[in-house]
């Protein structure tokens, strides 16, 4: 059995420039990996077998049953797969979970059944199964645009400490698409805060500081009940700044302070919150 992680992702920026005539919205976005992650093991097989330590984890449901699917048709062949998720990362969190899976087991089935298609073979397969699959077949600090499918590596972000604050209840429900549903065209953005953060990364910045944008940030306190009130509890923890990863409800806060980090975390998870601890 090979075992690689599938990572979580944060959006340091998300812009939506405009929807496009395809039904989908064009973004912009720089996206980094984190070290929370779930686990992908996969092994030969007579048949295809999916497992996955999460009772409420369906496959049909997922993205990894249909990258395996999507595969065999491509190839015109059947093999089989053992594939164990062990998941850490929250269905439905806004952490791209599920995409990360997907990409984990792309990779995975490649080398056990030896197509060796190629990076770009790859990315466009990922394209096919969801906008964010694509990002982590790269991993680290990635600039997406297009509707996620085109991918530029960018200059490693510096190490920084993630706090990460989860809500009891996630929506589980199409609750992407009904996070774009929220949108209206005053929140799209011309992709000028994406090349700010941009200008921050190469030095070229006229302002110092992280410039963190989420066009979802307002839609998702109104979507998700609670979350305001779940933000509070994380600044009373001692947060300075606190975000909404991807489409919702995770917040984040983000700092270079380890011991800060550890105290947050320790106060959050006094409140019987589900918090966790990563890194970049």
């Amino acid at each position: 059995m090979m075992t690689t992680t599938a990572p979580a992702k944060l959006n340091l920026t998300l812009e939506v420039l405009k929807k496009r005539p395809d039904g989908f919205h064009e973004i912009r976005s720089v996206v980094q990996t984190v070290t929370f992650n779930d686990k992908v093991k996969i092994g030969p097989a007579p048949r295809v077998e999916i497992k996955c330590n999460l009772p409420e984890w369906s496959a049909s449901k997922s993205l990894v049953a249909k990258t395996v699917s999507l595969l065999q048709n491509a190839i015109g062949s059947h093999q089989g797969a053992l594939i164990e998720i062990e998941k850490r990362i929250p269905l439905s969190s806004g952490l791209g979970g599920d995409s990360s899976d997907a990409a984990a087991v792309l990779r995975g089935l490649n080398l056990l059944w030896n197509l060796k298609l190629s990076l770009r073979d790859l990315i466009a397969y990922a394209a096919q199964l969801g906008s964010d699959v694509p990002l982590f077949l790269y991993g680290g600090t990635v600039l997406i645009e297009g509707k996620g499918e085109r991918i530029r590596p960018l200059r490693p972000m510096p190490h920084m400490t993630v706090i990460l604050l989860i809500p009891s209840t996630l929506k589980t429900d199409n609750k992407t698409q009904q996070m774009y549903a929220q949108l209206t065209v005053r929140n799209y953005t011309p992709g000028s805060i994406t090349e700010d953060f941009l200008n921050m990364l190469d030095g070229k910045a006229s302002k110092p500081g992280i410039g963190l944008f989420n066009v979802f940030e307002e839609p998702a306190y109104r979507y998700f009940s609670g979350l305001k009130e779940l933000k509070n509890k994380f600044m009373e923890a001692g947060a300075e700044g606190v975000h909404v990863a991807g489409s919702g409800p995770t917040l984040f806060s983000l700092t270079r302070d380890d011991v800060k980090a550890y105290d947050i975390h320790k106060k959050l998870l006094g409140m019987g919150l589900q918090a966790y601890m990563a890194d970049f």
